[in-house]
Order: structure tokens, then C-alpha cells, then sequence
């Protein structure tokens, strides 16, 4: 026997052999097949493109503008109508066919909830009562919730600031509700269901704060809920 065939044999590894299958599945190269991987990749851009979409529908259908300053249960979008207003609150606004007030020309701050957080029902009557920032008017306006204006049975929806009732302090209450109260009686709509949604709009004109900055610490009114049917 040769000295050869003595010695212990040693094996030698190529890169052929990392195509072995004893290689672990985690490091195994893989070569997969175009029309699959093509497949694949529109699969991935189509569910990409629906997220995007979905999501952005989602946003608008909320009628919620983005970069909102919130004081109280009152939010306010000093942006928009600006050319710093991001696209999903154009597009919130186009949709509606709403022109926001300029800056130069006020601010219109909006309430979705009470002082305690409760989604605002139009069924319901509601206390709002304090003072509002310094404006050379202001107005306040109920709309439903998808920010179209109401039937009332006076047939307005609004109260002005000049023909308020005010406390020598110069404070105020509103009522609002279906029924006419007395006082500063701020109507609901007469036919409304809690399902249509509730808004107090507060429009300021010619005021000083039409911006972030100048919201910061104002005083806002409060809303409270006096009872439900």
C-alpha cells in the first residue's frame, strides 16, 4: 500500500459547493424566477398605491384639516387658506367648497366636542358661555357634521357679537338648542338626529390672533351640556 493512499483524505470546497442543500435554508443562496419575482413586485406596488389612497381618503373624509392649534374644546387652523396649508387640508376644503378666511381678515375656530370631551349632539342643549379673543366682531354659527348649515325654527343659525346680552364683566351665555330659550338663544337644527352631527363654528374678524403663536393662552368659551332628551 502506497503511502498515498496512507494518509488521511482531505476534502476541499469550492464555491460551487455553497449551492449545496446541506447549507442552511437562512444562507442558501436563492435564484428565483423572473415572471414570480415580477409578480411580486406588482403585488407589493398595488397594495402600496391602495394604503396610500385609503389613507388619504381617510383623512379627508374626517374633515379635519391638519395643523390644528387647539384651545379647549375650540380648534383652530391659523394655515389655512395660506400657502403653508398642507394638501390634505386643500383638498379638505376644495371638496367642501370652503374659503377659509384669510389671515389678514380673521380666524374661525371649531368645536367637535364639549368641554368634557363628548362628541357634540344636536339633540342635546348646550351652555357656551365666557368671553372670546379681542375682535371688532365675531360670529358664532351651528352647522351639522359635515359642516353644512341647518333648518331652525327661528330660520337662523347664528348669533352676532353685537347683539349679544353680556354680564358687566363682559362675559356671555349662549343656549343652544332645538327650542327657543331666553336670552342669547343659539339655534339647532329643528329636525336634527344624533346621527347628523354637530359643529360650533366661532368666526373672528379683524382680530390680532390669526396666528399659532398669537392663540398661545387666550381665553375661549366654554361648552357644557345641560341635558339630553
Amino acid at each position: 500500500m502506497t503511502d498515498a493512499a496512507l494518509r488521511p483524505h482531505k476534502a476541499t470546497h469550492g464555491e460551487a459547493d455553497w449551492y449545496q442543500d446541506e447549507l442552511p435554508r437562512a444562507i442558501r443562496p436563492y435564484r428565483g424566477h423572473p415572471v414570480r419575482t415580477l409578480f411580486t413586485i406588482a403585488v407589493i406596488l398595488v397594495l402600496a398605491s391602495l394604503l396610500g389612497i385609503s389613507s388619504a381618503y381617510l383623512v379627508i373624509e374626517r374633515e379635519q384639516p391638519l395643523d390644528a392649534v387647539t384651545l379647549g374644546p375650540w380648534h383652530a387652523y391659523p394655515k389655512a387658506g395660506t400657502a403653508e396649508a398642507d394638501p390634505y387640508s386643500v383638498a379638505i376644503y376644495t371638496r367642501g367648497a370652503v374659503i377659509p378666511l384669510a389671515s389678514g381678515e380673521g380666524l374661525a375656530l371649531v368645536a367637535r366636542e364639549d368641554s368634557a370631551g363628548r362628541q357634540l349632539d344636536p339633540t342635546c342643549v348646550y351652555r357656551i358661555a365666557g368671553q372670546t379673543p379681542s375682535a371688532r366682531l365675531w360670529t358664532i354659527t351651528t352647522v351639522n357634521g359635515h359642516g353644512n348649515l341647518v333648518k331652525t325654527l327661528s330660520g337662523r343659525v347664528q348669533l352676532v357679537s353685537q347683539n349679544l346680552l353680556r354680564n358687566a364683566d363682559g362675559s356671555f351665555e349662549i343656549t343652544a338648542a332645538k327650542a327657543a330659550h331666553s336670552g342669547n338663544w343659539l339655534p339647532l337644527a329643528a329636525d336634527a338626529r344624533a346621527g347628523d352631527g354637530l359643529r360650533f363654528v366661532l368666526r373672528l374678524y379683524d382680530a390680532p390672533v390669526t396666528t399659532g403663536a398669537a392663540l398661545d393662552g387666550v381665553n375661549m368659551p366654554v361648552i357644557d351640556r345641560l341635558g339630553c332628551p
